[in-house]
């Protein structure tokens, strides 16, 4: 027996309103990953980073409102929300593991160079 789940139907005109929240999404969230990225890298100053959280607090609200466009069960919102969450902190482990790993690297490398 097959189970058939009805979704409601994304109503025509809601299409340039799901099309323009959705591009949002994408471009605040490359915003955020490249703001993040360069300041970590020193290309620019850490001052640039406030930028880079809003941002993130941009694409979070965008991602919410496009949840809520697309009629997304609470589940999936939630999920969405925490993912964003995690989107905020995973830039930060990975420049947090790089910088450990060179620091662990150079103090090995100094060692190697006495003996």
């Amino acid at each position: 027996m097959e189970i058939l789940v009805t979704r409601p139907e994304i109503a025509l005109d809601m299409f340039l309103p799901i099309f323009v929240v959705s591009t949002l999404v994408l471009v605040f969230g490359v915003g955020y990953a490249a703001i993040i990225t360069l300041s970590k890298m020193g290309y620019f100053s850490k001052k640039w980073m406030s930028l880079g959280y809003l941002f993130w607090a941009l694409q979070t609200y965008c991602l919410y409102e496009l949840s809520i466009l697309i009629q997304s069960e609470l589940f999936t919102t939630k999920a969405l929300m925490v993912t964003m969450i995690a989107y905020l902190f995973i830039p930060h482990l990975y420049f947090r593991l790089i910088e450990d790993s060179e620091r662990r690297y150079e103090e090995n490398h100094k060692t190697n160079q006495k003996q």
